[in-house]
């Protein structure tokens, strides 16, 4: 197996990994009821998780989950064994990008919230940030919080090393599109086959072809444009084509992000507070009534520099 292979088995077990909830079971008891903890290691440090109220089928999940995760852990330094007996050197990323990557996680929560908020999400950022601590979170529903969770899982994705390290193209952007619809569509990741609508407008995206939609990609990445206009057309360029049966926004802002934090720019994400005004103006852009505005609103309000 030639050693990009690999890797990216590599990635897709350590994603694996970050998905499972695993560890020491804590059975914490309050008031008559009990609650399940676990106690893991993350990046060599202790860490503590609430999982949820105790049920038999909860505690048997983590144990299971326990055992899955040593497999794979014994899988990992398998092929880490054979990464280096092909002489396969870790690759390093550039001090400003590991800035950048710094910057990102610090704004992680105001980040996924202003997502989440973007897409309908019913939440709160006290509860976006208990739900991505791990934390319990009442009066959401569970559609809600998974994808508060599944928008975590994409940009943890994003701000690994090996993934900053590959480029921002088409199966990326699928990539993506599988952690942001986790769980929601067996399809999450595969161009859409079937019409959909868009809210607020009589407007219809054309059903996307995959080898066109590979093509207008590259042409954006290959322009002679700045980064952060890149960018913003690639956020832009997603979410009016509606690649995806759903999710696109998400996807789009997430995949935007990765050109940027990979050229250590910054990040991209619209203010909660500008929702409204940033879907009026996405929807004329839809309609191609106005294509300016909408490009001077992202630069000036969605656009943080390190």
């Amino acid at each position: 197996m030639e050693f990009i292979n690999l890797i990216e088995s590599r990635n897709q077990l350590e994603r694996e990994l970050k998905n499972l909830i695993y560890g020491n079971v804590e059975i914490r008891e309050k008031e008559g009821k009990k609650y399940i903890y676990v106690h893991f290691r993350e990046e060599g440090l202790p860490r503590t998780k609430y999982v949820g109220e105790y049920s038999d089928e909860l505690y048997n999940l983590i144990l299971n989950n326990s055992l899955k995760a040593k497999e794979i852990k014994k899988e990992l330094r398998k092929i880490n064994k054979e990464l280096q007996a092909v002489g396969y050197v870790e690759s390093d990323i550039d001090d400003n990008v590991k800035a950048n990557i710094d910057f990102a996680r610090r704004h992680l929560v105001e980040t996924i919230y202003n997502q989440a908020i973007l897409e309908g999400v019913a939440t709160t950022y006290a509860e976006t940030e208990a739900i991505i601590e791990g934390g319990k979170v009442r009066n959401m529903s569970t559609d809600d919080i998974m994808k508060v969770v599944n928008l975590k899982h994409a940009w943890e994705f994003i701000l690994n090393k090996d993934v900053l390290n590959s480029p921002t193209n088409f199966y990326l952007l699928c990539d993506i599109n599988r952690f942001i619809e986790e769980g929601f569509y067996y399809n999450a990741g595969r161009v859409r086959s079937t019409p959909v609508s868009i809210g607020g407008t009589t407007w219809k995206p054309e059903l996307p072809i995959e080898s066109v939609i590979k093509e207008q990609l590259q042409e954006i990445l290959d322009s002679d444009m700045e980064i952060v206009d890149k960018a913003i057309e690639l956020l832009l360029f997603v979410m009016k084509k509606q690649i995806f049966i759903d999710g696109n926004k998400r996807t789009a802002v997430v995949f935007a992000n990765h050109l940027l934090i990979k050229n250590a720019l910054g990040i991209l994400v619209i203010p909660s507070d500008m929702t409204e005004k940033y879907k009026k103006l996405l929807i004329a852009f839809y309609e191609g009534r106005d294509e300016r505005s909408i490009r001077e609103f992202l630069k000036k309000y969605a656009y943080k520099k390190i």
